[in-house]
């Protein structure tokens, strides 16, 4: 029954998060907002979306563990996962913005959660504050930059522009449903798993959990990667990766503190997060320049294998 609630809220995360991307662009249409900026903010609020409400729930349920290792674990996953798999599937060709902006932005989003979880135990309502203050001020330097270099994000369906607000409507409360009672069933049944296989909330929440919230994107990047489609730009993912600190649990410890309740969230799980976001600037310089070929994609996956391993291995 555990697993059940699990698959069931994974599928209702993934149902939710679609039907909320989808009308959440078309409302921006609707409201004369550029292609530009919708993809640049309003698409990746609404991709956090099963991050935020799986946090959130999980905080407001005592699970503090699951809510932060939720967004560390997604983040390795972006990275050594999707990436990882994408670039074996096809070369992925990176920006000049990578370690221009994009990167260096990460680096320092993850630097600044360490900073705050190792300092006191806990991700307070000003920490929170200041996460969020921090996306805003690179979200402006971002378009800012982007309008000066008149960049077309192809990742935004221009044929939603003519949807109706009626069915704006009725994709909204789908999508907020579905995203409500999924993420309530997948904490719940994560917590019966951990429990019955003997484990911490957090060993659940860094794999089981975070492999699942990132489906969607492994999903869309391999299909793209199959089709020979420009299969996925860095930059994305490591928007993923900024907004997941930034904006979930930035929005999470307003509503409430998140505490650090499992050591090995400091003094494991943190630190390979750092690792995999650490490693990407000299994969991306090494041998071909500003190239993910498919040897560093079989690198960073192996990588990922190597940290779902050594979860298991040593839980505690």
């Amino acid at each position: 029954m555990s697993f059940l609630y699990v698959f069931l809220g994974l599928s209702l995360l993934i149902l939710g998060g679609e039907f909320l991307v989808r009308s959440s662009i078309a409302l921006s249409f609707k409201l004369n907002i550029s292609k530009m900026v919708i993809g640049m903010t309003v698409v990746s609020f609404a991709t956090s979306a099963p991050e935020l409400l799986v946090s959130l729930q999980a905080a407001l349920d005592g699970s503090p563990a699951i809510s932060i290792n939720n967004v560390i674990g997604s983040n390795i996953a972006n990275i050594g996962l999707v990436l990882g798999i994408t670039a074996i599937i096809g070369p992925i060709i990176v920006s000049k913005d990578f370690y221009k902006l994009n990167w260096p932005v990460m680096l320092l989003f993850s630097f600044l959660l360490y900073y705050f979880l190792s300092n006191d135990n806990v991700l307070s309502q000003t920490e929170g504050f200041i996460l969020l203050v921090a996306l805003a001020i690179f979200l402006y330097i971002l378009i800012k930059t982007a309008k000066k270099e008149d960049v077309s994000l192809e990742e935004v369906d221009d044929t939603l522009a003519d949807t109706s607000y009626f069915k704006i409507v009725v994709w909204l409360i789908i999508g907020s449903v579905s995203l409500y009672f999924g993420s309530d069933l997948l904490v719940e049944g994560a917590k019966k798993i951990a429990t019955n296989m003997g484990v911490s909330e957090g060993v659940i929440s860094i794999t089981m959990i975070a492999i699942g919230t990132s489906v969607p994107e492994l999903a869309a990047s391999v299909i793209a990667a199959v089709r020979g489609e420009k299969a996925i730009s860095l930059g994305n993912l490591i928007g993923s990766n900024i907004f997941n600190i930034a904006s979930v649990l930035g929005f999470t410890s307003l509503i409430k503190e998140i505490p650090v309740t499992e050591p090995q969230i400091l003094s494991r799980d943190i630190f390979w997060m750092l690792g995999f976001t650490a490693v990407l600037l000299p994969l991306v310089f090494l041998k071909k320049k500003l190239v993910l070929s498919r040897f560093k994609g079989l690198f960073l996956f192996l990588g990922y294998l190597v940290f779902i391993y050594l979860v298991f291995k040593t839980p505690l």
